[in-house]
């Protein structure tokens, strides 16, 4: 698969395995896929990786016109000796350097087998520091086909700036039509937005890292609480393959990992770069048309992502390696702990204010279809970063209603009781927070995602 090539010197490429010339049109870039490595002999950990890789049998180029396809050509087994590095130890060594100097470290390294993931949102600012090393690079996206219009109006802005082709990887189209046709158009609202990524994001980009030994992401620390946290500036990659095939055959790396947000912007500012006019509109993360909607002043930028669910699962599998699989906190598909939801963690929401409602006392609540006072209940996990971040809000509501008349809950929605709590009680996300009014059956769902108490009481006091 050919990917976006540029070159702005012609001096040639130290530790590289091919030679910068002026022009880009000089440079023969093979396709993404269209040749395998079989050195199999080698055995490395998720810690190590093979840097001595020598691409044998490379199909003729193709023509641009024809989609490309994964790596189907198998060459004979070599046995010379390669080279290990530890990427731990390299993560380690750059924790401090800056963009520019992980990006240069990156190209020189990997040279024409590694890619940019270029997503059409701020990590433009990877293709910028690419660019500004002087060497050669090659851009990637996935287009799932339904990304909003301004995203593909950018894609063609970039590509135009930078004097670049960035070469785009589709969904299988039998896949596509085999899901829609079985389950709609919409069907992530209801079950969960993985199934679909799978097909759209996942799969194409599959096909496209098998013809790599190493890609470049725009991750930052600070773009996800629940799964995002300790990224690192290089690893390799824990759950997709490269170029040679198997465990370690794919390094990723991840230049602005250290990078806050605000930082990103000042940069693209100072740099003038083009943006997609969807950050001017409240978008801050950008995916899918369906899947992404703009937040509001103060809110996490994760939270205009699959807001229709829990925090922990906001990965749409591209970096599903970021999701805890440790014994005390292994996530589920659905985002939970130890496999039914129920992860060990300290409770929140303690007060003597805060009455704690058990199965059997919230579905009495449920019941009734005449109470004697109003109660407000919040739906929580205790592991959920949004729980935690509305916490002391919550306990200030509670106080604040003392004595009125209003009851304040809690109930632990996770684990066992998460599937009751989505069927009866409207749980989509965690925190849900119901009211439950006194002289009706049917609780009333808040719909705002802004927890502060002032919020919180308005809702109150204009239902009680």
């Amino acid at each position: 698969m050919a990917f976006a090539v540029t070159s702005s010197s012609s001096a040639a490429i130290s530790g590289s395995s091919f030679s910068r010339s002026s022009s880009s049109a000089d440079l023969k870039v093979p396709q993404i896929g269209s040749f395998r490595l079989a050195d199999r002999y080698a055995t490395v950990n998720l810690s190590q990786k093979r840097c001595a890789v020598k691409p044998v049998n490379a199909e003729p180029k193709r023509n641009d016109s024809l989609l490309p396809q994964a790596a189907s050509i198998s060459a004979p087994e070599v046995s010379e000796k390669v080279e290990v590095e530890d990427f731990e130890q390299l993560a380690k060594e750059l924790d401090n350097a800056s963009p520019l100097e992980i990006m240069d470290k990156a190209l020189e390294k990997f040279g024409n087998d590694i890619a940019i993931a270029f997503s059409g949102a701020e990590d433009v600012a990877l293709i910028e520091y690419a660019k500004l090393t002087g060497r050669p690079f090659r851009v990637f996206s996935l287009d799932t086909g339904r990304l909003n219009p301004e995203t593909y109006r950018f894609f063609d802005e970039v590509e135009k700036h930078y004097g670049i082709r960035i070469e785009y990887m589709f969904p299988d189209a039998v896949e596509v039509q085999a899901l829609v046709r079985s389950k709609g158009l919409f069907s992530f609202y209801e079950d969960g937005h993985q199934e679909c990524c799978r097909v759209r994001k996942v799969r194409p980009l599959r096909r496209a890292l098998k013809g790599l030994r190493a890609w470049i992401t725009g991750q930052r620390k600070d773009q996800s609480p629940g799964t995002r946290s300790e990224v690192p500036i290089v690893q390799v990659d824990p759950v997709f393959e490269g170029l040679e095939g198997g465990v370690g055959s794919l390094v990723k790396w991840n230049p602005v990992a250290n990078v806050d947000g605000t930082d990103i912007w000042n940069f693209l500012r100072a740099m003038n770069v083009p943006v997609n006019s969807l950050h001017s509109q409240g978008f801050v993360s950008i995916g899918c048309e369906p899947c992404t909607r703009p937040v509001l002043p103060g809110q996490h930028e994760r939270e205009g992502r699959w807001w229709w669910e829990d925090a922990k699962a906001k990965e749409c599998g591209l970096h599903k390696g970021n999701l805890k699989q440790d014994g005390s906190a292994q996530l589920n598909g659905n985002g939970n702990g130890n496999g039914n939801g129920a992860a060990a963690h300290t409770d929140i929401f303690d007060s003597q204010s805060l009455v704690t409602l058990s199965r059997a006392g919230i579905e009495n609540l449920a019941r009734l279809e005449s109470r004697k006072e109003p109660w407000i209940v919040v739906l929580y996990a205790p592991w959920c970063p949004y729980c935690q971040a509305m916490e002391e809000s919550y306990v200030a509501l509670a106080e604040k209603l003392a004595g009125s008349g209003v009851k304040v809950a809690k109930f632990r929605a996770d684990g066992e009781q998460k599937e009751y709590a989505q069927k009866e009680l409207q749980l989509g996300s965690f925190p849900t927070i119901l009211f439950f009014p006194k002289h009706s059956a049917k609780p009333i769902k808040y719909g705002s995602e802004k927890r502060d108490v002032d919020s919180l009481m308005a809702f109150v006091n204009a239902l009680r």
